[in-house]
């Protein structure tokens, strides 16, 4: 949903132009070491098996929730935009019970409707919502939202895609 195409700077078609690196490559194995490191910088966390995944912003947000969501699992998404739509997808494939907050495409998820689907959903796993919603450009307050899932020990899924690094989120990692 970015603007596009945009050019390419020579310099990354010279890069591009150059011989593959194998996974196995100490230039590589190197490499990733430096990235991991600066991921930890990025998320604030010390954790150890902080890494990259290639591939899209869907394919991050998909390679989340099939890693958190067992069938059954009772889960809660923000839906204000092409994104948290997407999101409910990708639960529901994975078996999931989709409780979707649902706000007008452009406005942001207000924190007593998560409040409120905490209380009526027994046992929320987690609570999943999009920081910067690309097809609106509706930027999400994530500290009440935060908050509401550290008092329900409650998982909290941020699809930062489009903020990472551009806006503050320091409650979600806090």
């Amino acid at each position: 949903m970015g603007p596009g195409p945009s050019n390419v700077a020579p310099s990354v078609l010279e890069a591009m132009s150059r011989p593959l690196v194998g996974h196995l490559d100490p230039a590589f194995v190197k490499m990733m070491e430096e990235i991991k490191t600066m991921l930890r910088q990025v998320f604030r966390t010390k954790n150890e098996t902080t890494f990259p995944v290639s591939g899209t912003g869907s394919a991050g947000m998909e390679f989340c929730l099939v890693n958190l969501i067992e069938p059954g699992d009772e889960v809660i998404i923000g839906v204000n935009g092409v994104f948290g739509t997407r999101m409910v997808d990708v639960a529901g494939r994975c078996g999931a019970k989709v409780t979707q907050v649902e706000a007008d495409w452009g406005r942001i998820i207000d924190a007593r409707q998560i409040a409120d689907a905490l209380r009526k959903v027994s046992q929320a796993k987690l609570v999943a919502i999009v920081h910067a919603e690309t097809s609106t450009g509706v930027w999400q307050p994530l500290e009440p939202i935060a908050r509401l899932c550290r008092d329900h020990d409650t998982l909290f899924l941020v699809d930062a895609v489009t903020s990472l690094g551009g806006a503050p989120r320091r409650a979600a990692v806090a």
